[in-house]
Parts: C-alpha cells; sequence; structure tokens
C-alpha cells in the first residue's frame, strides 16, 4: 500500500450544525487509528433554510485542525445533487460519503478502507440494524429496492446506499454527470458491479428529525425510474397491452352472451367500469412519457444541476483548484 493517500469525505449539511461536531470528531479518531492516509472534510450546506447554518458552518470550518472547505449551494438541491457538488472540490484518492445527522457511525471508515484495498471499487454501507422508521420511510426503502433490482439492475446480494467509499477513477465518472435528476446508486451501477458491502448499525437520531418529506421521497423515486432506464416505458406498454387483451375477451364473452341470451342487456355499470380502466390506463402511459419529455425540455435547457455560491476554506495557498475568479466566489470570514 503506498503511504499517505487521501480521503475526501463529503457530508451534504442541511439545516444542522450541532450533530456535524460528533460526525467530524468521529471521523477524526478513526483516521488516527488508521495510518496510511490523511483527509479532508467537505461539508456541502444545500441552501439550508435557517440562514445561521451557514455562518455556523464557517465558524467550525475556522475553529477545527482538520482540513475543512464549506461549499455552500445558492438554492436547495437535494442530498445526491449536494453529494456531486461536493465531489468535485475534493482531492483525494478515496472519497467516502457521511450524514450530517450522525445516525451512521463514522466508526466503520477502516473497514471500508480494507474492502477498498481488498479490491473494490465502490463500497457501501449495509444496514443490519435501524431505528424504528416512520410507515413512509419504511415504504421509501421497500420501493428504492424493488426499483433497484427491478430497474437498474443491481448485483444479486449487493445494497446501495447513499453511505459509501469509492475510489477516485470512479468519482471522476460520477462528476461527468451534469443533468439535475440525479441517483446516485444509478450512477455507480452504471459505472461498475464491483461493489462490496460492509455491514453498519445504525444509529437512533439524537438532534433534529429527518429532511426526508413525502414530495422529496417520491422525487427520488421518479428520478431513479426515469433517469437511467427506459423500463417505465416498457411496463406502460406492456399494461396497455394487457388491458386491450382483457378488453377484446370481454368484448367476446359479451358478444357470445348476446347470441345466446338474446333478451341479455349489458349493464350500464360494467360499460362505466371498462371505460374508467381504459382511461385510467391511457392517462398512466401518457403520464409516464410526459414525465420522460418533460425532462428531456429540461435537460435540453440546461437546468443546473446545483449552484455554488461560494466556497470557503481557511488556508487558500495550499489550494490551486480554488481561487478568486473562478465561476464562484471564495469567501474569507469577516
Amino acid at each position: 500500500m503506498r503511504e499517505n493517500k487521501k480521503i475526501s469525505f463529503i457530508i451534504p449539511c442541511y439545516n444542522t450544525t450541532d450533530a456535524i461536531l460528533h460526525v467530524i470528531d468521529e471521523i477524526t479518531e478513526s483516521m488516527e487509528t488508521h495510518k496510511g492516509y490523511t483527509y479532508e472534510i467537505i461539508l456541502v450546506n444545500d441552501a439550508s433554510p435557517n440562514t445561521e447554518v451557514r455562518d455556523r458552518l464557517v465558524d467550525l470550518v475556522d475553529s477545527r485542525k482538520e482540513e475543512i472547505i464549506l461549499v455552500d449551494l445558492a438554492k436547495n438541491s437535494g442530498q445526491p445533487n449536494a453529494i456531486l457538488a461536493g465531489m468535485r472540490y475534493g482531492t483525494g484518492d478515496l472519497f467516502m460519503t457521511a450524514d450530517d445527522d450522525g445516525q451512521t457511525p463514522m466508526s466503520f471508515v477502516p473497514e471500508f478502507i480494507k474492502e477498498i484495498e481488498n479490491g473494490k471499487d465502490v463500497v457501501c454501507a449495509k444496514y443490519i440494524k435501524r431505528p424504528q422508521k416512520s410507515i413512509v420511510r419504511k415504504m421509501g426503502t421497500g420501493v428504492n429496492n424493488i426499483m433497484a433490482k427491478a430497474l437498474i439492475k443491481r448485483p444479486q446480494g449487493i445494497e446501495m446506499s447513499t453511505i459509501f467509499m469509492s475510489k477516485k477513477y470512479v468519482i471522476d465518472e460520477l462528476i461527468k454527470y451534469d443533468q439535475p435528476y440525479a441517483y446516485i446508486s444509478g450512477l455507480l451501477l452504471r459505472i461498475t458491479h464491483n461493489i462490496g458491502n460492509v455491514e453498519v448499525e445504525q444509529r437512533e437520531r439524537e438532534i433534529g428529525t429527518t429532511g426526508y418529506s413525502v414530495k422529496k421521497l417520491i422525487r427520488l423515486w421518479v428520478n431513479g425510474a426515469t433517469s437511467f432506464s427506459v423500463r417505465p416505458l416498457r411496463i406502460a406498454d406492456a399494461v396497455g397491452i394487457i388491458v386491450a387483451i382483457i378488453g377484446f375477451f370481454m368484448a367476446i364473452t359479451v358478444s357470445i352472451r348476446k347470441l345466446i341470451y338474446v333478451d341479455y342487456q349489458p349493464g350500464w355499470s360494467s360499460l362505466i367500469s371498462v371505460m374508467l380502466i381504459l382511461a385510467g390506463v391511457m392517462f398512466l402511459i401518457l403520464g409516464v412519457m410526459g414525465e420522460y419529455i418533460g425532462r428531456i425540455y429540461l435537460v435540453l435547457n440546461k437546468t443546473p444541476q446545483s449552484v455554488v455560491k461560494s466556497v470557503y476554506i481557511k488556508s487558500l495557498s495550499e489550494r490551486t483548484d480554488i481561487k478568486q475568479g473562478d465561476d464562484k466566489d471564495v469567501f474569507k470570514k469577516d
């Protein structure tokens, strides 16, 4: 193993700062016990509604001995896009993501490194124990698992997660994706199937509540379903064919019964039911097609994946790639 490899830790932040202190402490403790690696921490403020968050993160960068960079986004872009924004500022040989709420322990970092050193390109957290979650989050996890298997062809026995460690070549390919609808698992699987897992026990959330609302979960599902697969269109085609076949056989059944029973009168309710089913299927297919067409329009319109408002780092002299005059504002604390 070559000495002094570097790990870039990417932490997307949204409306929280207190828990991040514990996350950074755990990263520091883990790296002190694992020799041969240096590290940097990149915090990405995903346009937190609480305006004090950015100032507190700046103070955090100044007060810590670790090499920390703060990337401040102009508007909320979502966790996947925030992760990609942070990765563009990393200089490590390896990259690892972390949560800002501290639910995923960073004490497992050495195990991720071990799997990478054993030849894996990407290593994802596999949760063997989770705190009690809401029905919405349970549904979200279930839908994500189904989608990963059915639409983006996840390898058998492999779990995907937003907490992962990766080699630099994977990240170099990952950040080439500049479209607004990022889905990290789909991007990783598009690059490599040489993926490993580390079993992790997730802790109870100590501070705050989850940032994933029903709206954000649905957006995540739609991104995963439409950004990396045309299978929803094929499923819509299949549903249309199946309903057409059912309608055809129902028509034959009604015709035969009419021939056998002259006085037979098909019911109004059955006719309306069939019409509603057919109309529902047609609107479903049109909706799926419209989603794809709408995304094509927004991509052609060059909708940005994220907009970096400013970057803060204690010592600019150590980073020649971050300087005043680039397409971002490098600011210093007043």
